[in-house]
């Protein structure tokens, strides 16, 4: 191919720049002595047709290389190779000239002959890296889009994955496993009734970073929580993934889901990356600036802190580092027009240089008080592996947190451990011991049950342990602690007691999930019972066991039918999707916002250690709205409860989940009266 003239270039902006006259490349490489630039024809090139290196005095200013190559076409793709100091207890960094690095900011990667063990091993590997495209903003329309910036409290939010929603044979799109493919599937959303989806991660990750024991099954990475190329799209779930189409079919699907008025939400995982620890690959932090993007044993700067689990830990609150990962998140809402995000073990992000909780950490302020992200939606899994549990303590007040507290409470009631009541009640009335003292709000509190770490919804009411011997690990990884139970039987059954048994506790857990102040969060594939057969950490598993059966929407049309109309019963009052906590107190001539019983009307069995009952009513929170009354019982047995005597009206069944399908819950018209 033709070599291309290369000048100095500029270090500003970072990454790649296209001009009508070619193409600025600028890398960060604190420490680094030596730089050069491959450049490859397309994305089947195993080699590069041509090599740059770098002046050190034309071509750099610390700790910036950068060039500029002229007439470069859109298509090309590149990588870098870095030479500077090895791997020393004392200089922390891990340079390796023979190592093709991908550049951290690419817009969209190729993994097409990407080789994880020879990242992981001695010796070049240019012949088996990943690599960035150059490409060139097309002008994209977005037809008048913006991102929703949606009021918190009106969402619902739908946890998914972009492969396995669609990856089943029975789904019948066009691209299954693909951005594209959640496009089809919008009006099934749409019948739902969800507003945001929630996407399990799409920033490029490495499919084959997963333990020797799964590997030699044949598994690979299936959820995504192993990182590389955070600005762009993963390429497994692209169509045009080898020319370099990542921008544009992602940009699709959020436009086409805007049209549809429902928001998206991308679980991002700002705690580790791809590289692992000392034994790990070597991808691009670790060979452009593994001193400082890295959380490093302050002894011995070979030994990396791990507070993730997976072997290294982003040092997050380094400047360079908090800059990049803010530009990051910005790109995404600017850029991409996404709505939010959910970080993955965000404890992480207040760790300070030490490894320690820092008061008032940098990076999740940033975040809070970035004007590009004013709007968009923040979720905390405030907690991480290194035993960090932050749940109503992450720092800001627009963080809105996985309530793991309100999971375990809830799992457990309706189980039917007993002397819960008075816990469930601050759990349902949007967890105010957690969120008031610090001035937050019922929203802040993200409400689940379940999510893709751990049972669906119907496992957790069918197994009493795990059962992750797929994942070649002897059973030994996942959670033992699930708050499940099985009903009497473990695994699946014909006995249609406990089928009926488990339907209706499903349908417990999706009622007190949408009746609960806050923001819910559902699990795809719950709404048709889907089941992972046990298996509560399927990180590995992109098979059936994972992928969301269509199929399912037929067979379990009672379940589908139950969850839209809880989520429509939800819609349509008020009372359950206040912005602020509830008082106790009246409206002027209606009920207070909320009244606590128990069997007995004005009796709550708080100090009731054998207690399985509750009872509310909420006052309506607009003049036309009806009160409601709420009875909870996961005792064993029948009891009669009170009903508040309303004057001059009458109450009406909504729900009730010991009735049949279709009888179950029941919209205004067809509620029939309670005498």
């Amino acid at each position: 191919m033709k070599q291309y003239p290369v000048g100095p270039g500029s270090r500003f902006p970072f990454g790649v720049t296209t001009d009508a006259a070619g193409t600025n490349f600028s890398v960060w490489a604190l420490g680094s002595t030596g730089a050069k630039l491959l450049l490859f024809e397309d994305a089947a090139s195993p080699m590069p047709f041509q090599v740059v290196t770098l002046d050190p005095v034309e071509n750099r200013t610390v700790p910036f290389w950068h060039v500029y190559v002229q007439g470069s076409p859109s298509g090309v793709l590149y990588a870098w190779k870095i030479d500077g100091p090895r791997n020393t207890r004392e200089s922390g960094f891990r340079f390796d000239r023979h190592k093709a690095l991908v550049d951290p900011r690419a817009r969209a990667v190729s993994d097409l002959h990407w080789d994880r063990k020879r990242a992981s091993g001695p010796g070049d590997n240019i012949d088996a890296s990943i690599r960035g495209f150059v490409i060139r903003d097309d002008e994209y329309d977005w037809e008048g889009d913006r991102p929703l910036n949606r009021p918190p409290e009106h969402s619902v939010i739908y946890e998914m994955h972009v492969g396995g929603f669609t990856r089943h044979a029975s789904s019948g799109v066009k691209h299954p496993g693909t951005f594209s493919g959640v496009i089809e599937k919008i009006p099934y959303l749409q019948l739902l009734g969800v507003t945001d989806i929630e996407l399990m991660p799409v920033m490029a990750f490495d499919e084959q970073d997963v333990p020797k024991a799964a590997a030699a099954r044949g598994l690979k990475n299936y959820w995504g929580y192993s990182p590389h190329s955070f600005f762009s799209p993963h390429p497994g779930y692209c169509v045009s993934a080898g020319q370099g189409g990542h921008v544009r079919e992602f940009r699709d699907m959020v436009k086409a889901l805007h049209r549809a008025g429902i928001g998206v939400i991308l679980d991002v995982t700002f705690n580790h990356t791809a590289e692992g620890g000392d034994k790990g690959a070597t991808i691009n932090f670790k060979g452009f600036d593994n001193k400082n993007f890295y959380h490093l044993d302050s002894k011995d700067l070979r030994i990396y802190r791990d507070y993730t689990g997976c072997g290294n830990t982003i040092n997050c609150n380094s400047p360079m580092v908090t800059t990049f990962l803010i530009d990051c998140l910005e790109y995404w809402v600017r850029e991409m027009h996404v709505d939010g995000f959910r970080f993955d073990l965000a404890s992480v992000l207040v760790r300070g240089f030490d490894g320690e909780p820092h008061p008032h950490a940098p990076m999740p302020w940033h975040i809070e008080l970035s004007q590009v992200l004013g709007n968009t939606t923040l979720i905390a899994e405030a907690w991480d592996a290194g035993g960090l549990y932050q749940v109503g303590e992450f720092p800001g007040y627009r963080w809105t947190e996985l309530n793991g507290r309100y999971r375990d409470v809830i799992r457990r009631f309706v189980r039917g451990d007993p002397g819960l009541t008075g816990e469930v009640a601050t759990r349902l009335s949007g967890s105010s011991d957690l969120y008031e003292p610090n001035d937050r709000l019922p929203t802040n509190s993200i409400n689940f049950v379940t999510c893709h770490d751990g049972f669906t919804l119907l496992d957790l009411v069918t197994y009493n342990a795990k059962h992750n011997e797929a994942n070649g690990e002897d059973n030994r990884d996942g959670s033992d602690d699930n708050n499940s139970w099985n009903c009497g039987t473990e695994g699946k059954t014909d006995d249609p007691a406990i089928v009926g048994l488990r339907h209706r506790q499903v349908k417990n857990f999706m009622t007190l999930l949408l009746l609960s102040q806050g923001v819910p969060m559902i699990r795809s594939g719950d709404e048709v019972l889907g089941t992972q057969l046990g298996n509560n950490n399927a990180y590995c598993q992109d098979n059936t066991l994972s992928w969301f059966d269509w199929t399912s929407t037929e067979s379990h049309t009672g379940m589908l039918r139950f969850v839209i109309k809880i989520i429509a019963f939800r819609r349509r009052h008020p009372c359950l999707t206040r912005k602020t906590f509830l008082t106790g107190k009246p409206r002027s001539g209606r009920l207070p916002d909320v009244t606590w019983h128990g069997r007995r009307l004005h009796e709550p069995l708080w100090e009731d250690r054998n207690s399985r009952i509750l009872a509310y009513t909420l006052g309506g929170a607009t003049d036309d709205e009806e009160d409601l009354h709420i009875m909870l019982n996961m005792s064993e047995e029948a009891v009669e409860m009170e009903v508040p005597a309303i004057t001059a009206l009458r109450w009406h069944r909504a729900i009730d989940t010991s009735q049949p399908p279709g009888s179950d819950i029941m919209d205004p018209p067809r509620q029939p009266q309670v005498e």
